[in-house]
């Protein structure tokens, strides 16, 4: 778990080291000014989004140290990290292209439960159980399963 009062200070740290404004730094990684702020007061926890465009718009600053402060920093690394080995923000957020393309069109087989007394397979011993799932679609209809 990432400690959020250290990791602030931490972020601080590296605010000083580029002599940045939490507001020139947030314009440099494109995020929120409201959510640097909340991230420096320690009120929020930092978004993997976040750490990625941190990391990648600043190449001295190490992932383990950034998130729990083991390691170093400025990275005092004399084998540089090749741009292309560090994954950019935005390529996590995309899926990538399905292989086959006739599974593009294949949807999953999902039969919607029409009687509540039909045979229900056991399910596993949880504390809780799954009772409905709902599917919304972008047109505003959605699908209900129990």
């Amino acid at each position: 778990m990432v400690n959020t009062l250290e990791f602030s200070k931490r972020l601080q740290k590296i605010l000083e080291f580029y002599g940045l404004s939490a507001t020139a730094f947030s314009e440099k990684i494109s995020f929120n000014r409201s959510t640097i702020s909340h991230l420096l007061s320690g009120r929020n926890k930092p978004s993997l989004e976040f750490v990625m465009k941190v990391l990648e718009e600043f190449p001295e600053v190490e992932l383990y140290w950034l998130l729990n402060g083991k390691g170093t920093f400025p990275s005092t690394s004399k084998e540089a990290i090749p741009e292309k080995q560090i994954p950019k923000a935005e390529d996590l957020f995309h899926q990538p292209p399905q292989e086959n393309p006739e599974q593009e069109n294949q949807k999953p087989e999902i039969t919607p439960v029409t009687s509540f007394e039909e045979k229900k397979p056991p399910l596993p011993k949880n504390d809780s159980e799954i009772d409905q799932i709902i599917i919304f679609y972008k047109d505003g209809s959605f699908k209900a399963y129990r």
